[in-house]
């Protein structure tokens, strides 16, 4: 049975909804979900440095009981919002909590958005402040790329790039309810429907082709469903089963096994689209942000 968290949590989910209805706009998609993100709390004494990642403004975020020392490990995270809306600042209390959870700092990009900047701007920032660790000593061995929703399919989609241009590949990556497939081909998109609160065929297709421009929809940098992931690094996925996009991460899943890749799948029953992200008022997302945090230190530490 759910928590009691649960509730809130679509609760949340319906009252952007209301508020990302017509006339709004996007400045008002992204003003509603930065009043979102900013009820998270912040722990106290996180330290929060705006770093310039090669050109690509970022925060470096740690938590207040984790001193990863010089050779600690460091997650790559890009966050949510469809490429549209979204940001490093609203992601402080994630970061901090995946911070704590993995032991290790957190770089949260803040990739350019779109309409304004539409694919491949945030591949490549997401490839590029991926580089700029690398530059900056960081060994391969010692980094997970992650994101959730958009930021979880541009965590997949830059794996595939940096494999794909010959890159050092981190140590694993971790996608939540990834945005995986701009076909929008996956049974889930009808037969989850009715329990999503927030994310719907509609709504995906609108903001993705906001982002993708004149990209093809099955382009795998774009929809990673569609790459090649021999050679790419572990990875653990995350969905909720009430979810539109839940066959995306599933089919990552197939997909990925079967070139050979130790791929993981935790379905979260009765959760919804990045669950996560409301660690700090759901059990069942602090559950969940500790199995990102175990797989960090597993991938990242041997």
């Amino acid at each position: 049975m759910p928590s009691p968290g649960n509730e809130l949590v679509r609760k949340h989910w319906t009252n952007l909804v209301a508020a990302l209805a017509p006339p709004a706009g996007i400045p008002e998609y992204r003003a509603s979900f930065e009043e979102l993100c900013a009820t998270f709390p912040v722990p106290a004494g996180t330290l929060v440095e705006k770093v310039d990642a090669g050109g690509i403004p970022a925060l470096v975020i740690t938590h207040p009981d984790v001193d990863p020392g010089p050779a600690g490990s460091t997650v790559l995270w890009t966050h949510s919002g469809g490429y549209i809306f979204g940001s490093a600042h609203g992601y402080r209390s994630f970061g901090a909590a995946v911070s704590l959870a993995a032991g290790a700092r957190v770089l949260m990009v803040d990739y350019r958005l779109a309409p304004e900047h539409p694919y491949p701007a945030a591949l490549d920032d997401a490839t590029g402040a991926y580089r700029w660790l690398l530059a900056q000593g960081t060994a391969p061995e010692r980094i997970v790329v992650g994101g959730d929703s958009a930021g979880g399919g541009l965590a997949l989609a830059t794996l595939l790039a940096l494999r794909d241009a010959g890159d050092p590949l981190p140590a694993g990556g971790v996608a939540v309810s990834p945005v995986a497939d701009y076909t929008l081909s996956g049974e889930s998109m009808d037969t989850r429907a009715h329990v999503d609160p927030i994310a719907s065929r509609e709504t995906l297709d609108g903001l993705g082709a906001l982002y993708r421009g004149d990209a093809a929809v099955d382009n795998p940098y774009l929809s990673p469903l569609f790459g090649d992931y021999s050679g790419i690094p572990p990875l653990l996925l995350l969905v909720g089963t009430d979810e539109v996009l839940h066959d995306d991460a599933v089919r990552v899943v197939a997909k990925a096994t079967a070139a050979g890749v130790d791929a993981r799948l935790i379905v979260g029953q009765d959760q919804t689209h990045i669950w996560t992200l409301f660690a700090s008022i759901l059990p069942e997302g602090q559950q969940a942000v500790d199995e990102i945090g175990r797989f960090v230190r597993q991938v990242s530490t041997k």
